[in-house]
């Protein structure tokens, strides 16, 4: 009899044991994720704020630098809802205007353009390292949060399921090519 309670008191409580390394896995991975999103955010806003410096440096034609610009700012601007589609039009503006053809050599030719393009080549590196990092983190925490034993016993408590951020966020040619 004794034997018997002791067996049931072990498997409580290694059951416990494992429920609780659980809660807490899923806890580091919140933050993990929280982390990411910071960083993924602080990426996004280099990126805007290095395209808005380019936009003003009067490196541009007034056309360019204006729709930079505008790019930059509704960037920066953009509600959640409206967040990646106005970085993906971001992308596709520094796509045009770094690809413009001898875009680099007007630049080479002004005193910050070389250093100012060298900025812009590590911000937009770092948006596409940062987002990649931040959706693995989703994806990760979303099928923890989808275990039997997660659902079932509410682990990851109300929380819902974490979005991916999708994004275009392809270098400009001219940048990748360094």
């Amino acid at each position: 009899m004794t034997t018997t309670i002791l067996v049931a008191v072990a498997l409580v409580v290694l059951l416990a044991v494992y429920v609780s390394w659980r809660a807490g896995r899923l806890d580091r991975l919140h933050i993990r994720l929280e982390l990411a999103r910071e960083s993924l955010d602080a990426a996004l806003v280099r990126r805007t704020a290095v395209s808005l410096e380019l936009a003003a440096s009067r490196m541009l034609d007034p056309a360019t630098s204006l729709v930079l610009a505008a790019a930059a700012h509704e960037a920066r601007t953009a509600g959640p809802e409206e967040r990646e589609h106005a970085e993906s039009d971001l992308s596709r503006t520094l796509r045009a205007v770094v690809d413009q053809e001898r875009f680099r050599d007007r630049l080479a030719g002004t005193r910050t353009g070389p250093d100012l393009l060298e900025e812009l080549g590590a911000a937009v590196a770092k948006v596409l390292y940062a987002r990649r990092f931040y959706n693995n983190a989703v994806g990760v925490t979303r099928t923890a949060q989808r275990r039997p034993l997660a659902r079932t016993l509410r682990l990851a408590g109300h929380t819902a399921y974490p979005d991916f951020f999708e994004i275009d966020d392809a270098p400009p040619a001219a940048l990748a090519a360094e």
